[in-house]
């Protein structure tokens, strides 16, 4: 199959900027995947879609402030202050950091922007907001070096030990909205670009199938009989990389990080066992459940941790997911791939298309899709 079998149009006014300030006011678009039917509903009418005896697995990963600016130290620093030639090593050029996968407390991928101009041995200094004049009197918070390459155009970063490293990354970090998000992040986003139940730190984007919920739609679900289960992937680089390749056999994923806990291991084998659905919340849970039950010769889940760089495309074979909610994702893309596989890509773009002619909003802060 090629990459442009999976597209569609969308006016770029339906792209969502802001989210609702009331999340459950989210539109949800009900597809049967049996009889082929399509249903205009609305988020806090998702109880009402689930039977008694599904369970419900929810990514608890959260979000890190992700994005962070830095001064390069450079081989002609000393000529950036005349003024202050042994603080001139903090002032050369704003370079933007997207941290993106962890690997030990002080080792972390990164995207880094302007790549090409930062080598390896690099030194980058990351200031607290507005703490940076042009004698370069302040100090910096963070301080990184550059100590390799990795896949997909990404930097390997070291910084310097602190006393409290994500304190630092929640003073100095910004929020990582998506690049289809036309401004910059604000305070509002540091609450609104997490779930309301987001546990684990590790991820660079939100899981925006989970941005839907409140504690009373949490309690709803609930007290329908549902059982609820969390898993954790921190979503990584795959979220920002476009396809590149024509051909869907020659996509590879980047590997992102995941824990499956023994109670959701328990959960999900228990309910398959007993014929009860098996409902995902967003791509990155579906491709942590289907993962994991290719780990074992029976296709029983065990509680672990790992990475995974699993692309699920048209042909592939569900093990253990019997629903999925998610947002709406973009043209051509690898999640709406996975949605096609597991609803029929005539189907899964014939909604799509109903979803831009309704008028719903698109992407991380639109609407979503219960497809069963």
């Amino acid at each position: 199959m090629l990459v442009r079998d999976f597209n569609y149009i969308l006016p770029p006014e339906q792209i969502a900027q802001q989210p609702l300030q009331d999340r459950a006011a989210s539109r949800l678009l009900v597809v049967d995947r049996a009889r082929g039917s399509v249903q205009d509903s609305w988020f806090r009418r998702f109880p009402d879609v689930l039977r008694p005896g599904d369970l419900l697995v929810l990514n608890d990963t959260r979000v890190l402030p992700a994005r962070l600016f830095a001064r390069r130290a450079g081989i002609h620093a000393q000529a950036i202050s005349a003024r202050n030639p042994a603080a001139a090593q903090y002032l050369q050029g704003n370079v933007e950091v997207l941290l993106t996968a962890q690997h030990s407390p002080l080792e972390w991928s990164a995207l880094v922007h302007p790549g090409r101009k930062l080598p390896v041995g690099e030194k980058l200094f990351f200031f607290a907001p507005g703490e940076v004049d042009a004698a370069g009197s302040a100090k910096p918070l963070l301080t990184a070096e550059i100590v390799g390459r990795g896949e997909f155009g990404e930097r390997h970063l070291r910084f310097d030990p602190v006393a409290d490293f994500y304190a630092v990354l929640d003073r100095i970090g910004h929020m990582p909205l998506p690049p289809y998000i036309h401004r910059t992040d604000d305070v509002a986003d540091r609450e609104r670009y997490q779930t309301v139940f987001a546990a684990e730190r590790g991820s660079a984007a939100a899981p925006t199938a989970g941005l839907h919920f409140t504690p009373e739609i949490l309690s709803a679900i609930r007290a329908r009989g549902v059982e609820i289960a969390h898993l954790t992937l921190h979503v990584g680089l795959g979220t920002f990389q476009p396809v590149r390749v024509e051909k869907l056999e020659d996509i590879r994923l980047h590997t992102e990080r995941y824990t499956l806990p023994e109670s959701a291991a328990q959960a999900v084998n228990r309910a398959r066992r007993e014929g009860r659905r098996v409902i995902a919340v967003g791509t990155t849970t579906v491709r942590t459940l289907e993962h994991c039950a290719l780990q074992s010769e029976t296709g029983e889940l065990r509680a672990h941790s790992g990475e995974t760089d699993m692309f699920i495309s048209p042909g592939y074979e569900f093990r253990v997911v019997g629903g999925l909610l998610t947002n709406f994702h973009l043209p051509q893309s690898t999640l709406l791939m996975l949605v096609c596989a597991f609803a029929g890509t005539e189907r899964v773009l014939a909604a799509y298309n109903h979803a831009v002619a309704d008028g719903y909003r698109f992407f991380s802060y639109g609407d979503c899709m219960f497809l069963a």
